[in-house]
Parts: structure tokens; C-alpha cells; sequence
């Protein structure tokens, strides 16, 4: 497993290399970011770049398709990059990793916000703040719009979750009133 892993952190690494050389990090890790986000939630994508009857070509042309127009070219080519290397199975945990990469490059805590609704920059402000108060460390904030949130926020933290959601809320409520 600790092979697996160095070699997801070496594909990082070099994604990492890449953007910062670029001089496009922020933008090209906040894409790939999310992505991979995007990887989680639509199966049949996934599946698709996974599916080794489909030739490259056309995964490439799927990808271009899905987000071409709306991405930086580096983030793209590194994302085509991945699945030319046979990695679109992994592509999600290495773009997980080279967000972590880029934390720990910046001396942060990688934090990511799952809400139902996009969150803006004063709310992000404020949400990283009180994440750094409760955790003792600087945060790196990836937000990700997640519906099944409903509404409220749920944060992780390394190990930490943080859990302020409206379902979280409910559940609680519940359980005080069958008790």
C-alpha cells in the first residue's frame, strides 16, 4: 500500500511541478480539484475513462467535451496527461493528493467544505478563520457544492470533521426528543 501511495504522491508531484512552473497553481488545483469532485459524483464519466476497451483518443475527446472550454489548457493537458498514463482510475486520490501537496508546500492544513450551496468569498473567509481557531493551524479551504449537504457546512480536517450541517442538526434533534 505505501508503494501505492508514493506512487499517487509522484504523479503529484509532478502535476504540482508542472502548474507551478506554469506560474497557474491556484488555478490549475483549483480546477483539477474540481474535477475530481466531479469524478465522484457522475459514475458513467468515470467509468468511461476507467474502460480499457475505450481508446485513448477518445477519452481525451470526453474529457475536452466535459470541461475543455472552461478550464485553464494546463489543467486539461494534465488531466489527459493522467488518463493517457493509464491513471483515470486514480485520478481522483492524486488530484486529492496534489491538493495536499500544495497545503503542505504553503505550511496549511488542507481543509475540505462540503455545502449544498456555493459559498462566497466573505463566507469563505469566515469559515477558514474559524477553522484555524478550532484546529490551531493555518487552513488551505477547498469548497465543494454538495446537495446532499442540505444545508450548513461539514468540514474535514486531516482526521477532524466538523460537522454543522442541517441534517447532522435534525438527526440530533431527534434523537434528544426520543430519549
Amino acid at each position: 500500500m505505501a508503494e501505492r501511495d508514493d506512487v499517487l504522491r509522484g504523479y503529484a508531484e509532478a502535476l504540482f511541478a508542472v502548474a507551478e512552473a506554469e506560474g497557474e497553481l491556484d488555478t490549475v488545483e483549483a480546477q483539477l480539484y474540481a474535477f475530481a469532485r466531479m469524478l465522484e459524483q457522475q459514475a458513467r464519466f468515470r467509468e468511461a475513462l476507467v474502460d480499457p476497451a475505450l481508446p485513448i483518443e477518445n477519452k481525451r475527446d470526453l474529457i475536452r467535451d466535459a470541461i475543455g472550454d472552461r478550464v485553464n489548457p494546463i489543467a486539461l493537458n494534465l488531466l489527459t496527461f493522467l488518463v493517457e498514463q493509464g491513471r483515470a482510475r486514480e485520478a481522483g486520490r492524486i488530484i486529492d493528493t496534489l491538493a495536499q501537496v500544495v497545503a503542505e508546500r504553503r505550511q496549511r492544513a488542507l481543509a475540505e467544505v462540503r455545502s449544498a450551496v456555493p459559498l462566497d468569498q466573505t463566507q469563505r473567509e469566515r469559515l477558514q478563520e474559524a477553522l484555524s481557531e478550532a484546529t490551531g493551524r493555518q487552513i488551505e479551504l477547498r469548497v465543494v457544492v454538495d446537495p446532499t449537504v442540505i444545508g450548513g457546512v461539514v468540514a474535514r480536517v486531516g482526521d477532524e470533521i466538523f460537522d454543522g450541517s442541517v441534517r447532522t442538526r435534525l438527526e440530533e434533534a431527534k434523537q434528544h426528543l426520543l430519549v
